[in-house]
């Protein structure tokens, strides 16, 4: 009994490892339409893309974790969003600081003022 048991523990390990293995058409090529990769995980929480990004958002991100630490494109692309929305707001910052210094100047030229 234990080696009729053993023997169809064989027979249905092979059966199942050709069936996943073979194309199913005799041909013995991968099949082509059989399983599809498996769709990656994506932040449960993304971050708004119709707003600036606010402390709150990036308090609340939680990117998905792989099974050798956090998936490198979800980090990036959360980086990459992050920088460019901070360049985004010093140049914003650059362009209203130089306005005021001019507006400054101007101001003090018509009153007469000397800095």
């Amino acid at each position: 009994m234990f080696w009729f048991l053993m023997v169809a523990m064989v027979v249905v390990i092979a059966a199942v490892t050709l069936a996943v293995l073979s194309s199913g058409d005799g041909s013995g090529a991968p099949a082509t339409g059989g399983l599809r990769d498996a769709e990656p995980e994506r932040a449960a929480d993304p971050l708004p893309l119709h707003r600036p990004l606010t402390p709150a958002d990036l308090i609340r991100v939680r990117l998905p974790v792989a099974p050798r630490g956090y998936r490198m494109t979800e980090v990036d692309d959360v980086l990459d969003r992050v920088a460019a929305e901070l360049a985004e707001r010093d140049a914003r910052i650059a362009d209203l600081g130089a306005l005021l210094e001019r507006a400054r100047n101007e101001r003090a030229e018509e009153t007469g003022e000397r800095d």
